[in-house]
């Protein structure tokens, strides 16, 4: 590196976002995550006794994934080379996996390679990693926001260790913004920065847990403020939102959270908590899903979890969808909170979901059954001679009191419906 490549650097450091700047590089200063490298927990010893494992770290955006990998790096003196399973691919591994070749065996030096957005990689390109994990000329540092069951090959995650990282609590958040204010180095500790503890507890908040979105909205708002004359550069919670201006939500409609959150809506109507059930009907719509997919779960919980304890949530369930279909977002958020709500505060029956199990059990298991001839049609002479229809007792002429055999012969007597 040149005089002018380190001070573009140095430029380059000095200008990046706070959230850059911000980053721990000693474990003493990273907030949260106890459960995963507090004081006694298995990665933490095995970060100082130099025995780092490859791993995958599995969570939220914000919660600390890339940084807890560079400060691993620093502790145990290896080079740490950042990879973008977006940007990159099986040829730039190979050029890295040559360079940490070289740097093992000339200067005995470790490389931890960190993988970032893990799971945007197909199994072919993960597959490229197994040798090189094996015989540990890298060790593999992953992250994703996505389930690695799902998104992580079998092969790389026997290799791997899952560590997984919860999104940050509100107090974890104010904490980091509060340091962010008074660092006089990376932070904004040099400017007279007036907010009070309402305000820092209010962006804490509404970041969802995201400590890179919440330094973001902090260093937006204080650059984007007018000093007094007085040099004081004052925030408040109006200032806050404006800055925040919050237009996603932590959801994916097709990942891990989409899952959760239609589960949790149908657990909660389960459950016949209604406010629940609203709660999480409403993180699904404000985060832009389908209105028509919500829709076509509660026709499906409609006949599965109410079924016959009343037999008109079905009909709610479908005009719902009907009317979501007519009018669209944002007006049919209201029509989905009828239909939630009627679910959830009626009553449940699961005897029907029940009864069909045991059916698809017994057509299964039964599929080469004859029909019992008394019950077959008839429409020609050949089949009236062979007995077709024969002996069957129209239920009218018997005021529907006929004793009469519907099922095959191997199911003779079975009952579905209790």
């Amino acid at each position: 590196m040149d005089l002018f490549d380190e001070k573009l650097s140095q430029k380059l450091a000095s200008e990046a976002p706070l959230a850059d700047r911000m980053r721990p590089t000693a474990l003493s200063d990273f907030v949260g995550q106890n459960e995963v490298i507090g004081p006694g927990k298995l990665l933490r010893q095995l970060i100082e006794q130099d025995q780092v494992p490859s791993m995958i770290f599995w969570g939220p955006p914000g919660s600390g994934k890339t940084t807890l990998a560079r400060i691993i790096a620093n502790l145990t003196h290896s080079e740490f080379v950042s990879f973008s399973a977006v940007t990159s691919g099986v040829k730039d591994l190979k050029v890295i996996i040559s360079q940490a070749k070289d740097r093992r065996k000339f200067h005995s030096r470790r490389t931890i390679l960190f993988i970032d957005e893990i799971h945007r990689w197909n199994k072919s390109q993960q597959d490229a990693l197994l040798p090189h994990v094996e015989n540990g000329t890298i060790t593999l540092i992953g992250a994703t926001t996505e389930n690695p069951s799902f998104e992580v090959n079998s092969a790389l995650l026997s290799r791997s260790r899952v560590f997984v990282l919860q999104q940050l609590a509100a107090e974890d958040i104010a904490a980091i913004l509060r340091r962010a204010l008074k660092d006089q180095e990376r932070g904004l500790g040099q400017l007279a920065v007036l907010v009070d503890k309402a305000v820092i507890d209010y962006l804490a908040n509404l970041a969802s847990g995201d400590a890179r979105t919440a330094l973001n909205a902090l260093e937006f708002a204080v650059k984007a403020t007018q000093a007094d004359k007085n040099g004081i550069i004052k925030l408040n919670q109006d200032i806050i939102k404006e800055s925040l201006q919050k237009s996603h939500y932590l959801y994916d409609k097709g990942g891990e959270q989409h899952y959760n959150i239609i589960s949790a809506l149908h657990k909660s109507m389960r459950g016949s908590d209604a406010d629940a059930a609203l709660y999480w009907l409403g993180r699904m719509l404000e985060a832009g899903e389908d209105p028509l997919y919500v829709a076509r779960r509660l026709v499906r919980f409609a006949a599965e979890d109410v079924g016959l304890a009343n037999s008109r949530a079905l009909e709610q369930a479908v005009a719902g969808y009907q009317a979501c279909s007519f009018i669209g977002l944002p007006e049919c958020n209201v029509i989905l909170a009828q239909v939630v709500v009627y679910l959830a505060k009626g009553p449940k029956s699961n005897e029907l979901y029940r009864a069909y199990g045991q059916v698809q059990k017994d057509v299964k298991e039964t599929m080469d059954q004859p029909v019992p001839l008394h019950l077959r049609n008839a429409p020609t002479k050949l089949m009236k001679d062979l007995g077709y229809g024969k002996d069957y007792k129209y239920s009218p002429d018997y005021d529907y009191q006929e004793e009469q055999d519907y099922l095959p012969e191997k199911l003779k007597g079975r009952k579905y419906l209790q």
